[in-house]
């Protein structure tokens, strides 16, 4: 496998001697996800070295346990190791490692997600045990290494984050799920704020940005679903094909639709957002299909979804007076890194992973 060292010098190689635009661009792409990969690895293994013994078992799974692709963002009984069972160093060691599969502006809406909301619905359900920002939970799947596969998950209430490193080179970032309740914070010190406000309101300005023919191609239902459709689905398949293709629209439109995406993408770091936009481009833009359900004014229950060839995002703002967003990404042949592992397969000499505790 190739290091960054050898990745650079075999870019500048092909510079110098003016090698192939298309070859360089791979390279590239390669030293990015690489980068990627060796910081997740790094974090990795610095928060498992220190746990304890009994913190390790919990924490630590085989690569094709079960559990791996039990993602889900509601309350429930989960296993893995949360907050509440670190000490002060486990714990920033925990976020140092969570910030390796994040942006800036992602790690900022996680972090939101499980302190401010979690406490702001205690305040508001009087509720301590089930609202409890200490119980977010992590886990390993795998023996984290820059030769094999492994994968990792932080998950709790609104939040699951799901990563599949393979070879040390590619890293697959979905399902992610996120939510906010409240999604607009109404009263007291937070007051205003909205963790999910972009991806909230690029949307309604996009359907607002079409002209009349075609809003009313993409608003397939004048009532909103209830939530995402896929929520916890372990495969997910297209869904129905409906809305205004992106073929249609012009150019202003088409940047919108970009902004969007970009939004959703940007919740992960520069180098993987970049490779999945490009993934869209080389898929097809104008195959995408923008669908809206439900009111068009801020305040009405509502639900869009964005799906193209290769991947769907849905969002649902309907519970609690629709003050309460679920949002998703999910790739049809790419989540939990299926289709890297697949070319992984195909490609490279491969053993089992043993569980991280052994």
């Amino acid at each position: 496998m190739l290091n960054t060292t050898h990745l650079k010098t075999i870019l500048l190689a092909l510079l110098i001697t003016g090698g192939a635009i298309l070859a360089t661009a791979r390279i590239i792409d390669a030293v990015a996800r690489h980068r990627s990969a060796s910081a997740m690895t790094t974090g990795a293994q610095k928060f498992l070295g220190a746990l304890a013994p009994e913190q390790r078992a919990k924490a630590a799974f085989d690569f094709n346990d079960e559990q791996r692709y039990d993602a889900n963002l509601i309350p429930r009984p989960r296993k893995g190791l949360p907050f509440k069972e670190m000490d002060e160093k486990q714990r920033q060691l925990a976020l140092d490692f969570l910030k390796t599969g994040l942006s800036t502006r992602g790690f900022t809406k996680a972090r939101t997600i499980m302190t401010d909301l979690e406490l702001i619905l205690r305040e508001m359900e009087k509720n301590p045990v089930r609202r409890d920002p200490e119980l977010y939970y992590f886990s390993i799947f795998g023996t984290p290494s820059m030769k094999d596969r492994w994968g990792w998950r932080v998950e709790g209430h609104h939040l699951s984050l799901n990563y599949t490193v393979v070879g040390g080179e590619f890293v697959a970032t979905t399902p992610i799920l996120m939510g906010t309740n409240p999604a607009e914070v109404r009263e007291g010190p937070r007051k205003g704020l909205r963790v999910l406000s972009a991806e909230e309101d690029l949307g309604r300005t996009l359907l607002r940005a079409l002209d009349e023919k075609q809003r009313a191609e993409a608003i397939f239902d004048q009532k909103a679903f209830p939530d995402i459709l896929t929520l916890a689905k372990r495969k997910v398949d297209p869904l129905d094909p409906v809305g205004v293709r992106v073929g249609n629209f012009n150019a202003p439109q088409k940047k919108l639709l970009n902004d969007l995406l970009n939004e959703y993408a940007a919740t992960m770091p520069a180098d993987i957002a970049a490779e999945r936009m490009e993934k869209l481009r080389r898929a097809g833009m104008d195959n995408i299909r923008f669908g809206w359900a439900g009111g068009t004014e801020r305040g009405d229950p509502h639900y869009y979804r964005l799906q193209g060839p290769t991947f769907l995002v849905e969002y649902d703002n309907t519970q609690n007076n629709a003050n309460h967003i679920h949002i998703t990404w999910r790739d049809f042949n790419g989540d939990w890194g299926e289709d890297l592992l697949r070319e992984h397969y195909k490609s490279a000499p491969h053993h089992q992973s043993q569980p991280a505790s052994k």
